[in-house]
Parts: C-alpha cells; structure tokens; sequence
C-alpha cells in the first residue's frame, strides 16, 4: 500500500489533458501498488480540485466520491466518516468539507454550532444565534 496526496489522486480519478504524462504514471504507479491510502484531508481536497479547478458538476463529484468508497483499492481514512459525509453531501446544499466535519463531530458525539445556514439544514448542526 502507498499514500497519496491530492494531485496523484486526482490524475488518477480524472483524464486531464493538460496533464497525460502525470495521468498515466499516476496510474501505473496505482496499479502496481494494487492499495492506495486516502487521507481524510485528501478527500476533502479532492471535491475541492473537481469544484474549483475542473468545474465538475455536483453529480460528477458524488459519481466520482461513490467510485473512491466502493472499490477496493482506495483504502480511506475514517471510512465511516468518508461514507456518512457522501450521503449528507448528496442530501443537501452544504459543502462536502462542512459534511465531513459535521460527521466527525456526530461521531465524537457532539452538535455542531455553526453559522453556515447551509450545514445549519443537516441533523447534528445548530445556528449559532446573532
């Protein structure tokens, strides 16, 4: 198994045409390593890259997000975290990093106090009153 930062998963994931050469030694590399670890930060930066600098679609993302859960050789930190975010972030308008950390403290057990109206919408998150 190898980690992977951001940039090797997205060349992975994605065929950039801008970027072939990193495409397929990203791939290569991936294939001969069979495992792939994901940290949790990499995930969120992930949907950032495909919003921001590829100007995916929300439904391209969640394709994308679904393809990292379910096949077996991305080996995702805090999966449980990871799958309860997708489903929150496919549910609602919040951002897929707000769902991340709102699943994180639902886990830990604790509400969200936020002022984000978005995130405020999902269970186990609370406004913040002005």
């Amino acid at each position: 198994m190898i980690g992977a930062d951001t940039n090797f998963i997205i060349r992975i994931l994605l065929d950039d045409e801008e970027q072939p050469k990193q495409v397929n030694a990203a791939r290569k590399l991936a294939s001969a390593a069979k495992k792939i670890y994901v940290p949790q930060v990499v995930q969120v930066e992930i949907v950032w890259v495909m919003k921001s600098a590829y100007k995916l679609d929300k439904s391209v993302i969640v394709k994308i997000l679904e393809h990292l859960d379910n096949n077996p050789a991305f080996v995702l930190q805090d999966a449980d975290i990871f799958q309860t975010a997708l489903i929150q972030y496919i549910e609602s308008n919040a951002d897929f990093s707000d769902c991340i950390i709102l699943a994180q403290t639902q886990k830990f057990g604790v509400t969200l106090h936020t002022f984000d109206k978005r995130l405020t919408k999902l269970l186990g998150a609370t406004a913040i009153e002005i």
